[in-house]
């Protein structure tokens, strides 16, 4: 639990208490059993199917909004009162939650499970010497991810490890399925090279042998500079790309420029960042990959 936090924190989840704040998204509605925290949607998904039907454990969600990416977040109160009532929490790691180094440095016996570890990390595009943290958009890494979260849980809850170990084997089988039908349905594209408007999609393209011709990390009020307008419209028109790809939460500025000058057409992809929370985590992480894997049949059939 956060036995270190501030007296700040501490006041403000007190009056929070007090108030009988709204609970953080995907909190347990009771104290019982045991409790674990994802700090992003694609840890949900996948720790919802390795948890299955098993009794006694209690996920809750921490980011729960329309979200791009992590680079500005702040951990806010209702994070941290989501922390300090769990038992352990499921990191995607690489990086991605720098947010909350402060707050688990002070943890104290809070059990972090790293979804991570063991997996082939591809270098940052934006960022030298650091790994790029979006290795749930391969469907063979998320695999990875899976039996991570299964040797996790397990610790956490011996008695439930046969249960964890048989629905992560269930969901890995299920994802690799998805993901050889995927695979043959863009076997025949006429062009697999993309420029995306976010970096988050280098696994999705190594998975699917696609080529990523430029990724433009874009944030509202920080968008591309005229040079670089000029080399995608460059890009665009050399290599006669039929679509460029935006994500679905992110900044399109740029991208509609592009559109303007060259006519090409703009299509979303979904790093998986949010979505329902209140369904089968399973059936949700194969239908967002499905999804980006018809956008890219669409675009560049």
């Amino acid at each position: 639990m956060l036995k270190k936090l501030c007296p700040l924190v501490l006041a403000l989840l007190l009056i929070l208490s007090a108030c009988g704040g709204q609970e953080s998204a995907g909190a347990p509605a009771d104290d019982t059993g045991l409790s674990v925290v994802a700090t992003t949607y694609p840890v949900y998904l996948l720790a919802d199917a390795v948890i299955g039907e098993e009794a006694g454990v209690n996920l809750a969600l921490m980011i729960d909004q329309s979200i791009s990416c992590l680079h500005d977040y702040t951990l806010s109160v209702e994070n941290m009162r989501l922390l300090d009532g769990a038992d352990a929490v499921l990191l995607s790691g690489a990086g991605l939650e720098d947010f909350l180094d402060d707050a688990l440095a002070a943890a104290g016996d809070l059990v972090q499970v790293d979804c991570s570890q063991g997996v082939d990390l591809l270098p940052s595009q934006e960022d030298p010497g650091e790994s790029d943290p979006h290795y749930w958009m391969d469907p063979a890494r998320a695999c990875q991810m899976v039996e991570n979260l299964a040797q996790g849980l397990s610790q956490l809850l011996p008695e439930s490890a046969d249960a964890f170990a048989a629905n992560a084997q269930a969901a890995q089988d299920a994802i690799l399925d998805a993901y050889a039908q995927e695979q043959d349905a863009l076997a025949e594209l006429s062009c697999r090279e993309l420029i995306t408007f976010h970096d988050g999609f280098s696994y999705f393209a190594e998975a699917f042998d696609l080529t990523i011709l430029r990724a433009i990390e874009e944030e509202s009020g920080s968008e591309a500079s005229a040079q670089e307008v000029s080399q995608i419209l460059q890009e665009v028109e050399s290599h006669s790309l039929p679509a460029i790809f935006t994500e679905k939460n992110g900044s399109d500025s740029t991208a509609q420029v592009i559109q303007r000058e060259s006519g090409v057409a703009i299509y979303q992809l979904d790093l998986l960042m949010s979505g329902d929370k209140n369904t089968d985590g399973l059936a949700a992480y194969i239908a967002g990959m499905d999804a980006n894997v018809a956008v890219i049949q669409e675009a560049c059939a």
